[in-house]
């Protein structure tokens, strides 16, 4: 159903693809438009973001483990933070285990404003797998599993990254 990429012409349309992969393609591109609009929400930058999603998910962490996921310099990191204080949404404190280091803390009011926009589209698109039955829901699960193994097997290993889940 694929036809040579070499045979495509730039910019057209140029695969012949099942209507899942196109449809997945959209979704990409309406996940990139939804993180811009949750970044304009928090008035943060793409980078910004993503940190405040990292500390969303997975509550305080120091400015290494913080830059260590973001794939940056410590020194890079501290202006995302320096950022992120400056718009209310983290706060710097003492890490408990640590006396001479620190903790990025993502402040409630932020997580809770970033919630309020993010779960309307989860609970949407869980909605959404609860109007099929099981064995549909197994499938669809089982094509996007494999779906993310395909991304996955593109992306270059990176040392001393986690193994991928899946």
């Amino acid at each position: 159903m694929q036809r040579d990429p070499d045979s495509a012409a730039p910019g057209r349309g140029s695969f012949d693809v099942h209507p899942a992969t196109t449809l997945l393609r959209d979704i990409l591109n309406l996940t990139g438009d939804f993180e811009r609009h949750l970044g304009r929400e928090l008035t943060v930058n793409p980078t910004d973001l993503e940190a405040m999603e990292e500390l969303i998910r997975d509550g305080a962490l120091s400015p290494t483990e913080l830059a260590r996921r973001l794939h940056m310099s410590t020194a890079a990191v501290t202006t995302v933070v320096d950022r992120l204080t400056a718009v209310g949404h983290v706060t710097r404190e003492r890490n408990p285990d640590d006396r001479r280091g620190i903790l990025v803390v993502p402040r409630p009011d932020s997580v809770r404003k970033a919630m309020g926009t993010l779960m309307p589209m989860i609970l949407g698109m869980d909605a959404v797998i609860g109007e099929f039955d099981d064995a549909e829901r197994e499938t669809i699960t089982a094509y996007l599993e494999r779906v993310a193994d395909v991304y996955r097997a593109q992306l270059p290993a990176v040392e001393g990254a986690e193994a991928p889940a899946g």
